[in-house]
């Protein structure tokens, strides 16, 4: 198995142990390890990917921001400047908030304004299975612009969007002949 951190708010939608789960993973590459975040929403790994992006946020700190508030919330916070709301998350003082403002407002309000409401628990999409398919291709060693190529074809020959496990096994054997 994996050991993947999750922040509270994903841990408090897992299913009881046994049944299966989908999880959006991001995956944090540093020169001493490798360390798996998972999210129940695909909303919420972008907002977290957002965070990790302002200096002095690192993913462990992401994560606990995201355990003491929604990724909605935090979004709205951040685009309507509210200092208190975010220093009244663990962790995060005067100084980082202010920070998070200045570094992700644009970058927010574009994320707010997605089709979905950010921090919604949509269903998966194909675009989501595409995504998440040429990240673990990508991770695995193939050359980017292969896995692409050999994935949108997967895509288009398929009448509706496939899992990713049927996915990632077409792909393979496409990349592996």
């Amino acid at each position: 198995g994996y050991r993947v951190v999750v922040p509270l708010t994903t841990f408090y939608e897992l299913p009881e142990i046994g049944q299966p789960v989908v999880v959006h993973v991001h995956t944090h590459v540093r020169e001493d390890a490798i360390h798996l975040y998972g999210f129940h929403a695909q909303e919420e790994r972008e907002v977290f990917q957002l965070m990790i992006s302002v200096s002095g946020i690192g993913p462990k700190l992401a994560i606990n921001i995201l355990s003491g508030i929604a990724a909605g919330e935090l979004i709205r916070a951040v685009t309507e400047e509210d200092l208190k709301r975010l220093t009244g998350i663990p962790g995060v003082g005067k100084k980082t908030a202010e920070r998070m403002i200045l570094e992700l407002k644009d970058k927010a309000v574009k994320l707010g304004q997605g089709t979905a409401p950010v921090g919604a628990m949509a269903g998966i999409t194909g675009d989501q299975v595409k995504d998440d398919a040429l990240s673990a291709l990508v991770n695995l060693g193939y050359k980017g612009s292969a896995v692409k190529d050999v994935v949108e074809r997967i895509m288009r020959e398929t009448p509706e969007p496939p899992s990713l496990d049927r996915l990632l096994k077409q792909a393979l054997k496409a990349l592996a002949g």
